[in-house]
């Protein structure tokens, strides 16, 4: 796994074989982040990342500029990891804020709103397509702001009065938001 841009391009992270979550794809990751820059100016922005396995979105947020990136995390193995990538990265304190927990719970207490948000749950999660409501619900979302997707082919958004784009790369398909 890498960092595709900003002040950490190019660093590299080897993920565990006993993962059970795979990072974005780069190919897939450059290209959603090619689109977000007609959308959003990551630098000093607040990120929230749910479902971050293995942080690849998390860091790359950093990266780029964000001046806090919350992280969304239930695997203890895949939060672990994620906290060393951070301690590597020697972000000065608050920069981001790692959270081992269930996401539900999470955006059902959250009392903090975002400039950005991304969601990459698993495919086959049966909550999945009720999660684009509940950020709206909650109000996660700041005036302005931007909330990406990430979810299979079977799912299908367009409806939704949220809805911007969808884009495909490969078997990744994202969904933006505002």
């Amino acid at each position: 796994m890498r960092i595709i841009t900003g002040q950490f391009k190019g660093r590299h992270f080897d993920i565990p074989r006993s993962f059970k979550a795979r990072p974005t794809t780069d190919f897939a990751k450059e290209n959603i982040f090619n689109v977000l820059t007609g959308y959003i100016d990551f630098d000093g922005t607040q990120a929230l990342d749910l479902f971050s396995g293995t942080g690849s979105i998390t860091l790359e947020l950093v990266s780029r500029g964000c001046q806090q990136v919350v992280s969304v995390e239930m695997d203890r193995d895949h939060h672990r990891f994620i906290t060393d990538c951070l301690a590597k990265l020697q972000l000065e304190r608050g920069r981001c804020i790692p959270l081992r927990g269930d996401v539900f719970r999470f955006v059902k207490s959250c009392r903090q709103q975002f400039d950005f948000i991304f969601a990459d749950p698993p495919y086959a999660l049966k909550e999945l397509p009720q999660i684009p409501d509940l950020i709206f619900e909650r109000q996660l979302l700041l005036p302005g702001g931007i909330f990406v997707f990430e979810h299979g082919k079977d799912n299908d958004f367009a409806q939704h009065p949220h809805f911007v784009e969808h884009r495909q790369y490969g078997s990744v398909n994202f969904s933006i938001f505002k």
